[in-house]
């Protein structure tokens, strides 16, 4: 017989997935590729601390995970850091260069050994940092990113690519470092060099620009004493993103553009003759919030692997001769900006709404085409593992709603879900909007524990990707310049109450949250809409002009400059949009979560906030995480961050959850 359905009011159903076991399971893999024949990646590891450690995958398929506590496989540069590992096979054994996220110094490691420093302590401001690293073995050299900061002050920092000599001399020795570029520009990535070892090939950039409004491919000639000669720019420019650049077998230089409006694939020959390869309006790149992010990767056969889409992605294999890419088969919806290759075989990471993400392989057959190319995907590590009966999990709907002019809005709706609980056929569900950060940035469609935290209790989620998100092209992503705080605060306001009008959601009970630029967007709605009853607001902006004069890290310090106006010209904007300047305004309970540590959108901000609300009497809690930086990682926080929020959203909506310890709300 079956489990007798009971009903119950929304937001009071038992769930078996309570905060700790969402926390365990937050953050995924990243970072794969190959050492050898074995296939290594990240894995956070939340309740160590929230650590990320690196997993192998040995010839027997078991996963090993190296590198125990305190080791954290992490880069500082740029703060969100980006490719901290490489790896090859010497003398039979794995040679790996990792960075470690205490001191940011290099190391090398060896099975059979303990890691060895190969990069000296900096006792200037943050340090040396290094990201992206390419193992040369021919010069026994790792090439990579150098950060270094000559001050205290946040933007006191310069970039430039650098060789680290691989014996180790570099540990104490800064002058043994080789730095291979001057500092012409601000930023760069990693640098790529050609199959023949004679070109090198790297992105650069400039304020006040971020990576996805312009950046510059960088080429150089390799000499023969290891140095990159007149480097030119050999495509892009202020009004121009490209995402990434390799080189194929051939020694044609591949790039992602958007100069069509759409990330797309371009080929340079050794000719010198430039070709579209795959013209679509589609994404073949995305936002590069961290340095040596792939979504496409050179085969020696000559075809590419891609990932790609437009709202979600796919893994595919492109023939750039034809333009087709066939996709692989399988139940993965989105995949991550993450790939690998050796010989035939691609890694990447793949997740869908029933699945986290999982290390995906995809067997190809070399010298064929595409249709013919694709063998079977499937997992080979980080495997999904339900922790609970999987009718627990959400069933998200893609929807498109319309807002301010008919703009359209693209958002994903998780209705309320429980295979043993209804709930009365006269009650409307509670929702709570999310805002993603970024704000250049989108809300992937993927299992998520801590969405399904929330709809298998009887609380509905709808997730917005706003005018300004990635993956639907440039025009869409454009429409945050200089609107932030605007239309992103509009399209959630648009998506809450057409859930209302059409009678999915309970109009009186909606919510919103968010983090980082999504914490922005819900203090910003809290202050300038009347559509929510209460907000949770995660390690926020809140205060544009202090955030844009000096309160935050380099890479962001000029971001506002676009998504708000320049402040020399437009200050008055800044202090009109920012909730911090605005406090009297919110009169709806809030939750606010901010880490001590965060250097991207510092305590200070949420202080001046509450600071202008006192005397207000409006419900609020604070809640500060010494130890906790910019996104949370430690499952104690991430428990207690959950509990929180549903004891909130429990106290304005009169909901009745099972074991939830009580909010306190401060007036």
């Amino acid at each position: 017989m079956g489990v007798q359905v009971q009903t119950l009011p929304y937001g009071s159903w038992p769930s078996p997935i309570d905060a700790t076991l969402a926390a365990a399971h937050d953050g995924h893999a990243e970072f794969v590729g190959f050492v050898g024949e074995e296939v290594w990646w990240t894995e956070p590891r939340p309740t160590e601390g929230g650590r990320r450690t690196l997993v192998r995958r040995g010839a027997d398929g078991r996963e090993e995970s190296l590198l125990p506590a305190p080791w954290n496989v992490r880069s500082r540069v740029i703060e969100y850091g980006g490719q901290p590992w490489t790896g090859t096979v010497r003398d039979g054994e794995p040679l790996v260069v990792f960075v470690n996220f205490a001191d940011q110094r290099l190391y090398r490691y060896q099975a059979d050994g303990d890691p060895q420093p190969l990069t000296p302590l900096s006792p200037v401001g943050g340090g040396l940092r290094w990201v992206d690293p390419q193992l040369r073995p021919d010069r026994d050299e790792v090439w990579c990113v150098l950060e270094e900061f000559t001050g205290d002050g946040p933007t006191d920092v310069r970039r430039v690519l650098a060789a680290v000599p691989l014996d180790g001399s570099g540990a104490q020795d800064r002058d043994a470092v080789r730095e291979l570029t001057d500092e012409r520009h601000r930023f760069v990535t990693g640098p790529r060099v050609s199959p023949d070892g004679r070109r090198a090939a790297w992105l650069a950039w400039d304020h006040p620009r971020m990576p996805w409004d312009g950046t510059e491919l960088v080429v150089a000639d390799v000499t023969d004493d290891g140095t990159l000669a007149e480097p030119r720019t050999a495509a892009g420019g202020p009004e121009e993103s490209i995402a990434q650049a390799d080189w194929a077998a051939d020694g044609t230089l591949v790039y992602s553009s958007d100069r069509t409006g759409w990330w797309n694939l371009y080929g340079v020959g050794p000719d010198g003759r430039e070709r579209a390869l795959c013209p679509r309006d589609e994404e073949f790149g995305g936002p590069l919030w961290k340095i040596g992010s792939r979504w496409f990767a050179p085969l020696e056969s000559g075809l590419i692997a891609v990932v790609h889409g437009r709202g979600a992605t796919a893994l595919g294999i492109l023939d750039p001769e034809t333009g087709e890419v066939v996709d692989a088969a399988g139940p993965w919806t989105e995949y991550a900006p993450t790939l690998a290759v050796h010989g035939g075989r691609v890694v990447s990471i793949g997740a869908s709404p029933r699945s986290a993400y999982e290390v995906v392989e995809l067997d190809t057959v070399p010298h064929a085409s595409p249709s013919s190319a694709l063998g079977r995907a499937r997992v080979i590590g980080a495997a999904q593992d339900d922790p609970v009966d999987p009718a627990y999990y959400p069933e998200p709907q893609i929807r498109t709603f319309h807002g301010p002019a008919g703009r359209e809005i693209h958002a994903h709706v998780y209705p309320p879900h429980h295979p043993d609980h209804v709930a009365p056929g006269d009650e409307l569900p509670p929702y709570v909007v999310w805002a993603h950060g970024g704000p250049t940035s989108r809300a992937p469609l993927v299992l998520d524990l801590a969405i399904a935290y929330f709809t298998s209790r009887g609380i509905g989620v709808a997730e917005v990707n706003y005018g300004g998100s990635t993956g639907y092209g440039r025009a869409y992503r454009d429409r945050l310049r200089e609107q932030w705080g605007v239309v992103d605060v509009e399209d959630c306001a648009a998506v809450a109450r057409a859930l209302a009008d059409e009678g999915t959601a309970d109009r009186d009970r909606l919510a919103i949250r968010g983090g980082s630029a999504g914490g922005w967007t819900t203090a910003a709605s809290l202050t300038t809409t009347d559509v929510y009853a209460c907000g949770t607001i995660l390690y926020p902006i809140l205060d544009l002009a202090g955030w844009g004069s000096g309160e935050t890290h380099d890479f962001e310090s000029q971001y506002l400059e676009t998504l708000v106006g320049p402040l020399a010209e437009v200050p008055g904007r800044y202090a009109e949009r920012s909730p911090a300047e605005h406090a009297e305004r919110v009169t709806t309970p809030f939750l606010l979560l901010q880490g001590l540590d965060d250097v991207i959108c510092p305590p200070a901000q949420c202080e001046r906030f509450l600071a202008r609300l006192e005397g207000q009497r409006v419900p609020h809690a604070y809640i500060a995480f010494e130890g906790e930086g910019h996104g949370f990682r430690r499952a104690t926080t991430m428990v207690r961050v959950l509990e929180s929020e549903l004891s909130l959203y429990a106290q304005v909506f009169g909901l009745n959850p099972p074991g939830i310890p009580t909010l306190e709300l401060a007036k």
